[in-house]
């Protein structure tokens, strides 16, 4: 019977791992000059009920980046398989045309970067407009679409998510009812004016897995606070997410650095599998804070200024 079993699983496995993804690409906005497209993968054939939904933001910077890029391909295809219709979408890169020019620095950093994270924000806003408007034709369940971000991606998810609670006017273009099914970081952070957070009440954070290494030199793991405005990482927002009684998973990678920002959508599936079915299908009212540390890594420095960050991100420009 036990082999069976075995047997059964082996073949459900396989048959799934079999599965073809196909992608396809639809344009959903103009902005300016800018073609915004967003790339649909999904498995082929019929469905039974409608899928939830990934709208997936790529990193780098607000600089470069793409939605096809390579490295993020499997986890589209895993996601696919595993039943989600994947939307890795396009977005403005605000800090491009200053970081070519070679004027990005600690003088004009300060108010080129939160205009960067709002102008990805109203993008992503754009796209999720996009997507429920299509809900329908595209097959998918308007009330499980998850936002999920690498980096540069990772802390515009958050900060769309943020816009939502606070009431931001850009995300007027959702309607009033509509908060993401969950949020997905992969070394992300939030910009906020003031020294704290403040995440209004116009809607209840969605449910969030936070992906960090407290050694990030990309993205501040704790908090950064300069010029009247703070830079709030994972730690940060899981001590107020776990103080406002919002469910959430922290993963966090002692000594570990901006890789966090790609490796857990090849190295932590389980994790993000586990999040997805018990905070965002079952809406189950959990905290999980999950601390790795390799027993034969050495510590490194975790100190975070402004001047580092545009250093480890632009070179200095």
């Amino acid at each position: 019977m036990k082999k069976l079993l075995w047997f059964a699983a082996l073949f459900a496995a396989v048959a799934a791992s079999a599965q073809e993804v196909e992608k396809t690409t639809f344009l959903y906005a103009v902005e300016g000059s800018d073609s915004l497209r967003v790339d649909r993968y999904r498995v082929q054939g019929d469905r039974a009920e409608p899928a939830p939904c990934l709208v997936f933001v790529f990193g780098g910077g607000f600089v470069w980046g793409s939605r096809d890029d390579a490295s993020y391909l499997p986890f589209f295809e895993y996601m696919a398989r595993r039943g989600f219709t994947v939307a890795s979408i396009d977005y403005r890169l605000g800090l491009r045309a200053a970081y070519e020019a070679g004027t990005l620095d600690e003088r004009t950093f300060p108010a080129a970067f939160p205009a960067s994270i709002e102008t990805a924000a109203e993008d992503l806003y754009s796209a999720t407009a996009y997507l429920l408007a299509h809900a329908d034709e595209w097959g998918i369940d308007p009330r499980r679409i998850v936002a999920c971000g690498s980096s540069a991606g990772a802390i515009t998810v958050l900060q769309a998510e943020y816009g939502l609670c606070a009431g931001a006017e850009a995300a007027r273009k959702l309607p009033a009812e509509f908060n993401y099914g969950g949020v997905i970081a992969f070394a992300g952070a939030l910009f906020a004016v003031g020294d704290d957070l403040a995440w209004g009440t116009a809607r209840t954070p969605a449910p969030m897995l936070l992906f960090h290494g407290d050694a990030d030199r990309n993205v501040p793991y704790g908090a950064v606070r300069a010029m009247g405005a703070g830079f709030f990482g994972s730690e940060y927002i899981a001590a107020q997410l776990t103080e406002m009684g919002v469910p959430h998973a922290f993963y966090s990678v002692a000594n570990a650095g901006h890789e966090i920002a790609v490796s857990p959508m090849n190295e932590n599936r389980f994790e993000i599998d586990s999040f997805l079915e018990k905070l965002v299908f079952q809406r189950l009212p959990l905290r999980i804070d999950t601390r790795i540390a390799a027993l034969d890594k050495p510590d490194v420095p975790k100190a975070f200024t402004l001047g580092e960050y545009i250093e480890a991100n632009f070179g200095g420009r």
